[in-house]
């Protein structure tokens, strides 16, 4: 298992058990956001699709996005990529729906 995989389920983990000014969030948040900062798009892409194949809420749609969002900075001419990113931003309200549909655009240019 990875870093980041267990950084991924250290933070669910942490997320659903300590009150949300512990330590415990705030040194499993930093965990997180150090080990998705440093890590390769492949990284990134097989974390999310192994955590969120276990529990489909096991990360909060702050840390989702921020993985997208490094992963498809990483691989921006991967459309199968973006439409997975934007896929998962329309899961979470309408907030980022332009987001998600410039995404699906960028995707289709590429096909």
């Amino acid at each position: 298992m990875s870093d980041l995989i267990a950084a991924s389920r250290t933070l669910g983990r942490v997320l659903d058990e300590a009150g949300s000014e512990s330590r415990q969030v705030r040194d499993a948040v930093r965990d997180f956001v150090e080990k998705v900062t440093f890590a390769t798009a492949d990284e990134i892409v097989a974390m999310l699709r192994e955590v969120l194949a276990e529990d489909w809420m096991a990360l909060p749609p702050w840390a989702r996005n921020l993985a997208y969002r490094l992963a498809c900075l990483q691989r921006p001419d991967d459309a199968e990529l973006l439409r997975e990113a934007a896929a998962d931003l329309l899961c979470f309200g309408p907030d980022w729906d332009e987001q998600a549909e410039e995404l699906k655009r960028r995707a289709a240019e590429l096909e």
